[in-house]
């Protein structure tokens, strides 16, 4: 693929055919503040008079447009001629990482459907609205923001960003790209490792293949690992593939095997990781192994780009300021992180929760049911595979009034659709007893002393009363072992604006104090598994970050690992 166009690499790294096209670059682009597009025709080749740089939102600076003001629909065309024998007996698939919030696709004139969420990648099999030549293909894009009844994370319902919420992100913000297939091909897989018989079960499911065979092909480091074979029947296939060697994905160490799937003339590189994950008593065990999980809040903004690294070296950055604070993994805050990111997750070794991005979507309301369990479950399909992702976190902070009902029927079809992992309700305030496999809970106290006082009832089967900032007060309702977001503490000392928790330190050393207490507050007290610190990076007003929004470091990263690689209690007996 050539590398003057915007965000070039494949992006489904755990799914890989050779013969693709990547579609990002210069669009035709229209602005429809008042929806009113499909009456004009834009659908049917009206003229465009603006133009957009995908994959970045038109709120961003990289987009070329950088209006932040609401727009409630945006409509796309790119036109192309695709190479000579593209359509030769094969089919091409047209796939958008991610478009918030309902998209509408058109080629050429014909109405391809529509998909609703503005988080998951989704796909239409374009093939037969394809012609010989120039070919048009159209999106829109409807986004409501402000209506209470779709996710929206931290994206601000008013003009300005203010407290936790900042620029929004409408219409496309992740890669576009067509993909030429068999008629008989893949179509999706889901890897369930087990590392006490040494083998990788793999579920598949097909496009046409009545008979064929399926065959996997395991190696790591270029060494054979394991074969396996099986005859499709009705459009899916289990195979289970017993592994030479065990190497084990751990933190810090994403040990992956290399998987090649074929059937046909269908061919699929993927790859896996041989882990196992479990929690007992609130604390998170990886091959049968108690690990503390020293998180940091990613929310992944940028300052170019908002929801969209300029760059896949700015995504692997990011991972990397963490770990060079001794962070072994994150939260992944109120947002879908892209499949890149996710792979480097895998690559290194850097544990993840899986996340929506509930805010602004009101679960209180009936239309929670039909806005949200959807696309969790798309999110669900499109990151099972991913050995980074060592739980699900479908809400966070969610209001006090919630539907119960909805909550437990989440929990019901995560754990009825992937049984590997943790799992908690609502990361912070409100959970339902009996639901999450971790009890969590967010406090920002300021005072390391006080902070530990707090805590130490746990450690004798007490409880724990939190008063958050801004929010509710209450008592949790069973043993919390994850302070899954603490400290906060403002560093910006050049700067009048922004905010952090608490009142801001008077100087560095202020600073470090306060992180250390706090950090070894929970890290020593025998009954925390798990930390998350608020947060890796500020984002606009929130000044809060261990980098600047610019991704510059406010103190040594060596300080902060040197704190976090102290032993914690859970560790000491290991």
């Amino acid at each position: 693929m050539s590398h003057n166009i915007p965000r070039p690499e494949y992006p489904r790294p755990q799914f890989v055919r050779d013969q693709w096209i990547n579609l990002n670059g210069v669009w035709e682009y229209q602005t429809d503040r008042g929806e009113s597009g499909e009456q004009r025709g834009y659908q049917n080749g009206a003229e465009f008079t603006e133009t957009i740089t995908v994959p970045f939102c038109r709120e961003s600076e990289l987009s070329g447009i950088g209006d932040k003001d609401f727009c409630n629909c945006v409509w796309y065309r790119k036109k192309l001629t695709l190479p000579e024998g593209w359509q030769n007996g094969r089919r091409t698939i047209l796939h958008i990482g991610a478009c918030d919030y309902v998209t509408k696709i058109w080629v050429n004139g014909k109405y391809m459907g529509e998909h609703i969420g503005g988080y998951v990648a989704f796909s239409f099999d374009i093939t037969d609205a394809l012609v010989e030549g120039e070919n048009a293909i159209t999106v829109c894009a409807i986004d409501h923001t402000r209506t209470g009844e779709q996710p929206v994370g931290k994206q601000c319902v008013h003009y300005h960003s203010a407290g936790c919420s900042y620029t929004r992100t409408t219409g496309i913000w992740q890669t576009v790209w067509l993909e030429n297939v068999a008629n008989d091909y893949i179509a999706s897989t889901k890897y369930y490792p087990d590392i006490d018989n040494k083998k990788l079960v793999i579920e598949a499911h097909v496009v046409g293949g009545e008979g064929m065979t399926l065959s996997a092909e395991a190696s790591f480091a270029g060494a054979p690992q394991g074969h396996a074979d099986v005859v499709v029947h009705g459009g899916k296939a289990t195979l289970e593939v017993s592994l030479e060697e065990l190497h084990l994905w751990e933190t810090g160490n994403g040990r992956l095997y290399d998987l090649t799937l074929s059937m046909g003339d269908d061919s699929v590189k993927s790859y896996f990781g041989m882990r196992r994950v479990e929690a007992r008593d609130g604390i998170l065990y990886i091959n049968h192994k108690p690990v503390f999980q020293r998180l940091i809040l990613d929310q992944g903004f940028y300052p170019d780009g908002i929801y969209t690294a300029a760059t896949e070296d700015e995504l692997i950055a990011d991972i990397d300021r963490s770990m060079a604070c001794g962070f072994n993994g994150a939260r992944l805050h109120q947002k879908v992180f892209e499949p890149r990111f996710l792979y480097w997750c895998d690559v290194k070794g850097y544990i993840v929760w899986g996340e929506h991005a509930n805010w602004g979507l009101d679960i209180s309301r009936q239309t929670a049911y039909e806005n949200f369990l959807p696309e969790w479950c798309e999110i669900m399909a499109r990151d099972f595979n991913h050995p980074a992702i060592i739980g699900w976190c479908p809400l966070n902070e969610t209001q006090v009034n919630q539907n119960p009902r909805f909550v437990r029927l989440l929990a019901t079809i995560t754990r009825q659709y992937d049984n590997t992992r943790a799992y908690i309700d609502a990361s912070g305030w409100t959970h339902i007893e009996g639901v999450t496999d971790i009890m969590d809970l967010h406090d920002y106290e300021q005072n390391p002393e006080v902070f530990a006082a707090k805590l130490a009832p746990l450690e004798e089967g007490g409880t724990y009363d939190v008063h958050w900032h801004g929010g509710p007060h209450y008592s949790m309702p069973a043993h919390p072992t994850f302070v899954s977001e603490y400290g906060g503490i403002r560093w910006a000392p050049k700067e009048a604006a922004g905010w952090g928790y608490g009142v801001a330190p008077m100087s560095e050393e202020e600073f470090l104090n306060r992180f250390k207490g706090l950090t070894e507050a929970i890290m020593f007290n025998s009954a925390m598994g798990a930390l998350c610190y608020t947060q890796l990076t500020d984002v606009e007003q929130e000044v809060n970050g261990l980098y600047t929004y610019e991704r510059e470091a406010k103190f040594d990263p060596a300080f902060f690992r040197s704190v976090l690689e102290q032993t914690a209690a859970i560790e000491k007996d290991v």
